[in-house]
């Protein structure tokens, strides 16, 4: 069981990791906190956009919609490699999703076939956007995804998980397909090598 840790860890924690990171307004007490508890976490959960435009993706992440209000994240990757913070704490980026999913995280298992949406995940996970349009078609950088690798891995040393703590929205809440354009297996490859 892990509590989150703190917001200045975080920070720091992705820049040893190497990336750059831009602090965006007060993200350190933005939240959804009054909305529910979060924590105890155990994973990062990677999504992608559905946008074009880091400023626009940004803003979007952060301040969120009518429909879905801020922060959707807690970093967003923007196609340059740039990690921006946008909330810390509770998130609405997970939703709800599989109990079976969250315990073969926790137990660092191979992952269930997502078939239920019962269990809180913007309880239990650290949020990564990153910004892609999600058609299969729209290109992820070499330097995005080397972020992604870099921010997941960075979260993961930090609470001693290996890379099974990785996840996509597509693994957690059924018809969910984020992030389209490259695959978990793939990436908690890249993450399991950075961890060594």
């Amino acid at each position: 069981m892990s509590s989150p840790m703190s917001a200045d860890r975080f920070l720091g924690s992705l820049r040893a990791e190497g990336l750059t990171v831009v602090e965006v307004g007060d993200w350190r007490h933005h939240n959804r906190n009054h909305k529910g508890p979060w924590g105890p976490v155990h994973g990062v959960m990677i999504h992608h956009t559905v946008t074009r435009g880091s400023e626009r993706t940004v803003d979007i992440c952060r301040d969120g919609y009518t429909a879905l209000p801020g922060p959707l994240c807690h970093g967003v990757i923007t196609k340059d490699g740039t990690v921006h913070l946008v909330g810390y704490g509770r998130a609405n980026h997970a939703g709800l999703g599989d109990d079976d999913v969250l315990r073969a995280v926790i137990a660092e298992k191979a992952l269930p076939h997502d078939n239920e949406a019962d269990t809180d995940g913007n309880r239990h996970f650290y949020g990564f956007e990153c910004e892609n349009l999600g058609d299969g078609e729209d290109p992820w950088p070499d330097v995005q995804l080397e972020a992604v690798e870099k921010a997941a891995a960075a979260v993961c040393r930090h609470h001693g998980w290996s890379e099974r703590s990785v996840i996509g929205h597509l693994e957690w809440q059924p018809g969910k397909v984020d992030p389209r354009g490259f695959t978990m297996t793939s990436m908690r490859a890249r993450v399991r090598e950075r961890l060594k």
